[in-house]
């Protein structure tokens, strides 16, 4: 078995100015808590965004990817130099792990389908992955998850040393982001009321949550679905003529790692939400940011009616938004896919 020598662990502290890292995969984590006080009132309540596009690949993703990554190779499940990693991605998880199978010198195959932004996809291929793209829609649910994961199987069965770390049921996803959370706690140790966090495999929302469980924290925890993802339950009638285009949250199965009584409220958000809160947040406080994390805004605009004075609020911001400059922010391209009438609402 190849030797593989592995970078210090993940940073706990929200910031790393001015140190010096043994290498890049060392840089993952210990992102940056800004508060958004032009686009929240802090006189009303407090928001502070979890600006995850600073680790080095772009996105929260870093973080489940190198703890996935780096558990497979210490326990020999994948080789250096032999192995091949094959997952199912809609983008920033494929971006994550071809830096990181770069890093340590395992093949990856990236299965994707046409939700996949270009940006993404150059990306991932710019790092040396092989990009598998299913662009048929599941007959059944009209969903690309289950056509991604079918062919996934198929690769497992005909690529040799092929290996699934299965995003949607692998502990270790949901493990990283106990660091997440520690992270936003030792930033704000007095108080921190509520936590808005998407849901697509739940490894974000599991981990924080097991963490605010595990330190007895006093957080109501607020989990951001799409409108028509059948995560926390099949979706309503209202909900399925709703198209989902944005990547990054929701999802047409209930993940794996999902367990009951991880989130106290649930806020669903329509694509159209997420544009308007995306360039909301651009204009008002210059922040770039990805589709999911327009969601984690949009809930929280949607929430200030039941969000008490003098609350501290903290959104998850999953990524950038210069992958999604053709899509969210390319008035032609909202134009042409995006009901901007649309909006979602509070679910409990």
């Amino acid at each position: 078995m190849t030797s593989v020598a592995f970078p210090s662990s993940l940073p706990g502290g929200p910031t790393r100015r001015g140190r010096t890292e043994t290498d890049v995969i060392s840089t993952i984590g210990g992102t940056p808590l800004i508060a958004l006080d032009r686009l929240f009132d802090p006189d009303r309540f407090q928001v502070y965004g979890k600006c995850e596009r600073f680790n080095p690949g772009g996105s929260i993703k870093d973080r489940s990817a190198r703890s996935m990554i780096e558990q497979a190779l210490k326990t020999g499940a994948i080789v250096p130099g032999r192995s091949t990693v094959v997952e199912s991605t809609s983008g920033n998880l494929g971006v994550a792990l071809a830096q990181l199978c770069n890093f340590y010198r395992v093949g990856l195959i990236c299965v994707i389908d046409p939700k996949t932004t270009a940006q993404n996809a150059a990306i991932m291929r710019a790092y040396g992955a092989r990009l598998e793209l299913v662009d048929q829609p599941d007959p059944q649910t009209g969903e690309y998850l289950p056509t991604r994961l079918g062919r996934v199987r198929e690769l497992l069965a005909s690529v040799p040393d092929a290996y699934w770390l299965n995003q949607y049921a692998n502990e270790r996803n949901s493990q990283a982001h106990h660091t997440t959370m520690r992270e936003i706690h030792e930033a704000l140790p007095d108080r921190l009321d509520y936590l808005f966090c998407t849901a697509g495999t739940c490894g974000t929302l599991r981990g924080c949550a097991e963490f605010v469980r595990d330190h007895q924290l006093d957080v109501t925890i607020v989990a951001v679905d799409a409108v028509n993802s059948a995560i926390f339950g099949p979706p309503a009638p209202w909900e399925r003529s709703h198209r989902r285009l944005i990547p990054g949250h929701g999802a047409a199965m209930v993940p794996p790692l999902l367990r009951a009584g991880l989130a106290d409220r649930l806020i669903k958000v329509t694509d159209a939400d997420c544009v308007r809160a995306c360039r909301e947040l651009l204009a008002q406080e210059s922040v770039l940011a990805g589709g999911s994390s327009g969601a984690a805004i949009a809930a929280l605009q949607s929430a200030a009616e039941w969000i008490e004075p003098g609350a501290v609020c903290v959104a998850i911001l999953p990524d950038g938004g210069d992958r999604y400059l053709n899509t969210i922010y390319s008035d032609r391209w909202v134009r042409e896919h995006i009901e901007l009438s649309d909006s979602g609402r509070d679910m409990r």
